[in-house]
């Protein structure tokens, strides 16, 4: 779509289409909600060395990249938690569990 010069508009990120797109197909599962938030919640720092792995009865666990990262972030569990339900309201978990993966 043109503007009255005949100029294109800037392309926008792909980020963002794709952001939205996977907010539209992603699976109405525990686990697929706090995937879609967590990088967001977390921020880029953890979200770098943890993973969203799994949920069971309302416990999701995160997977990390070492057994000091696990035990950083169990003692941030109370704030992680406090922010997840910030974001997803009831639907959030209602308890993590770190562990480390490698």
């Amino acid at each position: 779509m043109r503007d009255w010069r005949g100029r294109s508009p800037d392309p926008k990120p792909i980020g963002d289409a794709l952001g939205v797109f996977r907010e539209e197909i992603a699976p109405e599962t525990p686990v697929a909600g706090v995937q879609l938030v967590w990088d967001r919640v977390v921020g880029e720092r953890i979200a770098a060395v943890t993973e969203v792995a799994g949920e069971q009865d309302g416990v999701v666990t995160v997977e990390c990249r070492s057994s000091v990262w696990a035990q950083e972030l169990e003692m941030m569990k109370t704030r992680i938690l406090g922010r997840l339900r910030a974001e997803m309201g009831d639907s959030g978990p209602d308890d993590l569990r770190f562990r480390a993966s490698g």
